[in-house]
């Protein structure tokens, strides 16, 4: 099994709806170290939540990395991601009230845009969303 990763996104500038609608996008505009980090550690096949910033604050979609992570015009890692199906909202209101996710990056550290999801955490994403 590939790994889980979260990454969010303010839906106003970018939603997953966009991402069906593209079929495909580049995962960019990331600069702190430890997103950065995540997305090094990234490979192909690897799947990823979509989260929805801003006034949503929700789990909304499931994607894949398509392709090895590899430097933009930034000099910022970047991955290629394509969608593959809209989940059920999971809010973060949701999230927080669950005692498992009380060491999750999402709670603890609010403002990093790329995290990994440890695998037991990931089966409890996919029960609460299908």
């Amino acid at each position: 099994m590939g790994k889980y990763y979260l990454l969010k996104t303010e839906p106003t500038e970018y939603s997953y709806n966009d991402l069906e609608k593209e079929g495909k996008t580049v995962w960019n505009g990331v600069k702190n170290p430890l997103a950065q980090k995540f997305i090094k550690s990234m490979k192909v096949g690897d799947k990823v939540f979509i989260y929805h910033t801003g006034n949503e604050k929700a789990i909304v979609g499931l994607g894949e990395v398509v392709s090895q992570p590899y430097l933009d015009e930034n000099n910022l890692y970047v991955v290629d991601v394509k969608p593959i199906k809209r989940l059920k909202p999971l809010t973060l209101k949701e999230i927080k009230s669950i005692p498992e996710f009380k060491d999750f990056y999402l709670v603890k550290m609010p403002r990093l845009s790329v995290m990994e999801v440890p695998e037991n955490l990931v089966k409890l994403i996919l029960e609460k969303t299908q």
